[in-house]
């Protein structure tokens, strides 16, 4: 898979852009707060119909316009696909396949296939549950794009039986969102798990190849003891557990079970990563869960493109070595940096260079 033609209009610092893109690796090359990082966010949001850098829409709109377009060729599998979206903040995006508009923006989803690397990868090993629950769900959305509307309808359940429940609405009012989280909740979690499990072997031999001592692992910490990847089992697990916590949600307010308390656990050795992982062992632990991703799908039939966003600048040599195998092994992969020398002697790359809203070659 590789994009072979990127426009943009009125996106982030770009009035308008369009790039001929080649197959192999390319670098984007330009001073921080140029604009190199805005191109791989355009194909991140284009892959996941969310940024890696913002919660909402508003920044990926240039200053003074209502709206802003990505529009992408795609070839995979000797087709070519030509997908736009149209990203606006005061209502709902639109996406187009082809010319041919489309009910749902989330029927792209697929479309373009990419694993990402960029420096706020170590907040995987050190930041909070949210971090890692996002990576798996990135994952799973990349693996089986279906997966978006369980994990939309999830959080979507979560939100309103949370209302409920802080308002002490009656609970003829509640129970209809309980059976809601439990069923959505039933089938992400069987989906994590099974994920979790897929992904595991990827990431111990990959930190293996990094020459790192410790052993690595990564497991699926459930709030709810006993759920496995059998949804059947899970609902019934969760209806139990539920009538256990029901009078403590309605005491505090808030929905007690259900993958939103759910955590990726990251093993080194015989102790935890975070809080444990030295500065060196968390951008391991980072890189084998990106390239790890990356096997996973691979293993699959699929070929991903490779973002690698500003991140050779913050690795020593092996990890440096560790990234550029794997470019070698994708089809296409864009790589930004601020500087020339920040990139290995080893790769051998398609160059552009950046400044503020104007790409060259």
């Amino acid at each position: 898979m590789r994009v072979t033609r990127l426009a943009l209009t009125d996106f982030r610092s770009y009035k308008t852009l369009e790039l001929e893109l080649p197959a192999g690796p390319i670098t984007f090359i330009g001073n921080n707060g140029s604009g190199k990082t805005n191109i791989a966010e355009s194909l991140i949001y284009l892959a996941y119909l969310s940024s890696h850098r913002v919660s909402n829409n508003q920044p990926l709109l240039s200053l003074g316009s209502e709206q802003a377009i990505i529009r992408a060729e795609i070839e995979s599998d000797g087709r070519r696909l030509q997908v736009d979206l149209e990203i606006n903040t005061s209502k709902a995006n639109r996406a187009r396949i082809n010319g041919n508009p489309v009910k749902s923006q989330r029927e792209i989803l697929g479309a373009l296939q990419i694993i990402y690397f960029s420096p706020e990868d170590l907040d995987l090993v050190r930041g909070e549950p949210t971090h890692r629950r996002d990576f798996m769900d990135k994952l799973l959305i990349t693996q089986s794009p279906r997966l978006a509307g369980v994990i939309s309808d999830y959080e979507r359940v979560v939100k309103q039986r949370n209302t409920l429940l802080k308002t002490r609405a009656p609970e003829n009012a509640i129970i209809p969102w309980t059976e809601q989280l439990i069923t959505y909740g039933s089938q992400l979690t069987a989906e994590r798990i099974k994920l979790v499990d897929d992904l595991n072997p990827y990431v111990a031999a990959n930190y293996a190849n990094l020459n790192e001592v410790k052993s690595a692992s990564i497991s699926y910490k459930s709030s709810t003891e006993n759920l496995t990847a059998d949804i059947e089992h899970n609902q019934q697990v969760l209806i139990e557990r539920q009538l256990e916590v029901a009078r403590q949600e309605q005491e505090r307010g808030v929905s007690l079970i259900g993958p939103h308390r759910d955590d990726l656990h990251l093993q080194l050795g015989d102790f935890p990563a975070k809080g444990y992982a030295s500065h060196g062992e968390s951008w391991s632990m980072a890189i084998s869960l990106r390239i790890g991703s990356y096997n996973l799908l691979k293993s699959n039939g699929a070929e991903p493109v490779l973002i690698l966003d500003d991140i050779f600048a913050e690795l020593d040599t092996a990890r440096r070595l560790q990234l550029t195998s794997v470019t070698k092994m994708a089809e296409q992969t864009f790589i930004t940096a601020a500087v020339e020398s920040d990139l290995p002697a080893e790769l051998l790359s398609t160059k552009f260079y950046v400044s503020p809203g104007v790409v060259t070659q």
